[in-house]
């Protein structure tokens, strides 16, 4: 009955410099026996009441070669080409999930990824837990970085776990915890969702879809659904064979009714809560360093309240991992809009909730992805500018290693107005791109935006309006979609933003 958490594997990556936490079930009295013979370590403990048990190693330095040996009276596994390094866990939804294997260059990535020091291992997709699930969930297994494995792997960890291994000289492990159209309610354990009034609409429209339903009823409703859904979005790729830029009204037309996500319910994967349970929870608590967090589409509709969503969500990993000081670096949303969408301002207001919970919550970092989006494309295919801010960011705020300069978007500040102008003080020289002038807005009492001129002169911006006589707030790139101009003198374009707050 000896067995350890699927996340012990071979060829898995332990985290270097912190206690590393070993654990498993086995029989309720047994005496569980964990060595690591190349480090001399030695430790024991014995299974508890419930089935569980757990032990912990002293901070090892790096290194490889290594081999786990688990026993109790009966039973003896052995892991073998283990590995101490760095470990980073990928959360989030469908663009950190989004495969090597689809991005930019990343049939160039995959013919030399052999050479890289990244090893991975990829959390079972699943929103319930049926036999079925733990069968498979006892074969997955740490990758080695070849072809064919590598060519699954999150485009955007993997690019930025090697830059880390280059820089760190270690090996860097990651553990793939994502899935596609997840909102960060999905992450979190319902007490999160319930004891927070602003987080209460999540949890109640999931209570009020599955009132009256008995279980037997919604997973029926969830198997109609995924054979309606599978045979319309063969016939949606065989539009988008015919034609790669078709519109989507055109493909509703000839494609019928698109019901993604489906009904919701207890079988539904995006439902609140469901994938901390068969996800997140099935790797807790492996050592590693930190979090790595890209998502955000799927709480468009929700703005107002993302910023204490994703609070809520750190301190509960956090808590979860027993580290009240765990890096978590976000990934911030680009520009986006699907056609007609552009002035919306739904994602400014996301991004603008990403760097609140940044300014607000310690040992937290933020990429700046606002030039990375596509036009009428959610999920963008260059991940590898995404990729090097997102090491960037780990290498400045975790390992120290480079200056802010090098890593920090320039932000606004200071603002105040003089004269009838609208002036705003960076945390760097910033500039437009040649030729460019960037979106910014202000406005007087009235609350009404006009466009501003803006004038450049270091880490200085007057902003100025025939229309607005005394200008009292301002905006920059506030909308779904626009020109991405503004850039901090490193090379990283500024977020969008509004004053006051």
């Amino acid at each position: 009955m000896l067995q350890l958490a699927a996340v012990f594997s071979d060829h898995m990556v332990l985290q270097r410099e912190k206690n590393i936490v070993v654990f498993g079930i086995g029989e309720v009295g047994a005496i569980v026996t964990v060595s690591i013979p190349e480090r001399k370590l030695y430790a024991s403990t014995t299974v508890k009441e419930d089935g569980s048990w757990r032990l912990q190693f002293p901070p090892q330095p790096a290194g490889t070669g290594l081999t786990m040996h688990v026993k109790d009276s009966r039973t003896e596994v052995t892991f073998q080409d283990v590995a101490i390094g760095e470990v980073w866990l990928a959360g989030g939804q469908s663009n950190m999930e989004f495969p090597l294997k689809n991005a930019v260059n990343g049939k160039l990535e995959l013919s030399r990824c052999e050479r890289s020091r990244v090893r991975y291992y990829n959390v079972q997709r699943s929103g319930v837990m049926h036999a079925a699930y733990f069968q498979t969930e006892r074969k997955n297994r740490w990758q080695m970085p070849t072809p064919k494995n590598a060519a699954e792997w999150s485009a955007v960890a993997y690019l930025a776990a090697k830059e880390l291994s280059q820089k760190l000289g270690v090996v860097v492990g990651v553990i793939g915890c994502n899935y596609s159209g997840t909102s960060a309610s999905c992450w979190l354990p319902s007490a999160d969702l319930t004891g927070h009034t602003a987080l209460h609409p999540y949890w109640t429209a999931y209570l009020n879809a599955c009132r009256g339903k008995t279980e037997a009823e919604m997973a029926a409703d969830y198997a109609a659904y995924l054979a309606y859904q599978n045979a319309w979005e063969k016939r949606m790729n065989a539009c988008y064979q015919e034609n790669p830029n078709m519109k989507w009204s055109t493909v509703l037309e000839r494609c019928g009714e698109n019901r993604y996500p489906g009904p919701m319910g207890s079988r539904n994967p995006l439902r609140p809560c469901g994938l901390y349970k068969t996800m997140l929870s099935r790797v807790m608590p492996y050592t590693m360093r930190g979090f790595w967090y890209y998502q955000g589409e799927n709480d468009d509709n929700r703005p107002a309240s993302y910023a204490q969503l994703l609070s809520v969500l750190i301190t509960r990993w956090r808590k979860d991992w027993n580290d009240e000081t765990m890096p978590f670096m976000i990934i911030q949303l680009p520009m986006f809009s699907y056609e007609g969408e552009e002035n919306r301002t739904n994602w400014a207001e996301l991004r603008e909730a990403q760097t609140q919970v940044f300014r607000t919550l310690r040992n937290t970092g933020l990429v700046v992805t606002m030039d990375c989006g596509e036009y009428n494309n959610m999920h963008p295919t260059e991940k590898r500018t995404i990729a090097h801010r997102l090491a960037l960011q780990t290498l400045y705020r975790v390992y120290k290693l480079i200056p802010s300069f090098d890593a920090e978007a320039a932000y606004c500040k200071n603002a105040y107005t003089v004269s009838g102008a609208y002036i705003l003080q960076f945390s760097q020289p910033v500039a437009p791109k040649e030729n460019t002038v960037p979106v910014f807005e202000i406005a007087g009492a009235d609350g009404k935006y006009y466009p501003a001129t803006p004038e450049f002169r270091e880490s200085y911006v007057r902003l100025t309006s025939p229309k607005v006589r005394i200008p009292v707030s301002m905006r920059y790139a506030w909308r779904n979609w626009c020109d991405v101009s503004l850039y901090g003198k490193n090379g990283i374009p500024v977020a969008s933003f509004r004053m006051p707050k």
